[in-house]
């Protein structure tokens, strides 16, 4: 192989012929890319500042190629970027890529011509993720920032109680979002100064997931009218509907409904062999605030607010087989069904009918 000084003084121009690979390792600063060619000769190694101009100078004089990268802070923009200049983009599930996180010689350089050598060989060595589109990602970021707001006032009501515990009062229960100056009325006159910057700051947190509120409903009315489909799902407001819409973005991605519930890490892992099949915890793979969501709605469905459904019901026969985590695993198992139930209702179109199983049953046995 040839020194990179050498290679680098010939430019992209070495590698226009027939479609090369090239893995790039993406880093918070700069990036290393390695070049194959189609008998897998390294024609390149580099590195490349992870901005938008370096890469459309740099890959933007190639013809089309077959890149590859994992999942990454960074990995959304580039891969789009790099879409809309022609190429081939696989981006690899970072977690399922055992020679890179298994390996015990890592570093940038060597996991960039990793990359490059799988998705040379199969790119289905990479388990591809498909990242979302940049509409979806920014009005999904409005989502996430609510409830970044909503875990910082959970933490700062939490340290308001435990501060006036340790003075020997207490603050009345109520939800969070009513928790604020009023609230401290009835604390002493010296606990209530100390405290009173911490009840602005929730008022103000308040203030500002309300706000969030009254964005993501105006989206889900005015932007994507589909997730009146989701809705009809008692239990799923504006946020769970337009959470799990833009995160799934496309529901033909899935064959199958049920696809949905291993996506989201909702599903039972599975290490069989032989007649040993033991009995595994849920996955937790896929978007874990999702997933978050679709539990928040179980709860809901299985709570005495729900309404009387196929759903409800399953769950509540789960929960009775008794244990110490019966509960759990029903809720757990009725998020699954819901997330299948979503996807079901958003491809065919359905009018959701809550007891529909149910009366099937009834019917059959009359």
């Amino acid at each position: 192989m040839q020194e990179n000084s050498t290679m680098q003084a010939s430019g992209s121009d070495n590698f226009k012929g027939p479609q090369v690979t090239i893995g790039l390792d993406l880093g918070d600063r700069s990036s290393n890319y390695c070049v194959l060619n189609a008998a897998g000769d390294i024609l390149l190694e580099d590195k490349l500042p992870t901005t938008s101009l370096a890469m459309k100078q740099l890959f933007g004089r190639m013809l089309r190629s077959r890149i590859a990268m994992e999942t990454s802070t960074h990995s959304p923009w580039v891969s789009r970027l790099l879409t809309d200049l022609g190429h081939e983009v696989i981006v690899a599930h970072a977690q399922k890529v055992g020679l890179i996180v298994k390996s015990r010689k890592k570093d940038d350089r060597l996991d960039a011509r990793t990359l490059a050598r799988l998705a040379r060989i199969d790119p289905e060595l990479l388990s591809p993720v498909q990242h979302r589109s940049a509409e979806a990602q920014i009005h999904l970021t409005e989502i996430r920032a609510r409830a970044e707001l909503v875990r910082a006032r959970t933490a700062l009501v939490n340290s308001a109680r435990g501060l006036a515990k340790s003075y020997g009062e207490r603050l009345r229960k109520c939800g969070t979002q009513q928790v604020g100056r009023e609230l401290a009325m009835g604390l002493s006159a010296e606990l209530r100064a100390a405290l009173d910057p911490l009840m602005r700051e929730i008022e103000s947190l308040n203030e500002h997931i309300k706000e969030y509120d009254r964005r993501i409903e105006k989206m889900a009315k005015d932007t994507y009218p589909e997730v009146k489909l989701l809705k009809q799902v008692k239990g799923v407001g504006d946020l769970i509907a337009l959470g799990y819409f833009l995160t799934i973005e496309d529901p033909h991605r899935f064959k199958k409904s049920r696809d949905v519930g291993c996506f989201l890490g909702l599903q039972p892992g599975r290490r069989n062999s032989g007649e040993s099949e033991p009995q595994m915890h849920i996955t937790k793979e896929g978007d874990r605030y999702l997933r978050t969501l679709l539990v928040q709605g179980a709860h809901y469905i299985l709570g005495p607010f729900g309404e009387d459904c196929d759903l409800r019901r399953w769950g509540q026969k789960l929960a009775e087989r008794g244990g110490k985590k019966a509960k759990r695993r029903a809720v757990v198992a009725v998020a699954r069904k819901l997330a299948v139930l979503l996807h079901r209702l958003w491809v065919s179109g359905e009018v959701y009918e809550p007891l529909r199983n149910s009366q099937k049953v009834a019917r059959a046995a009359a």
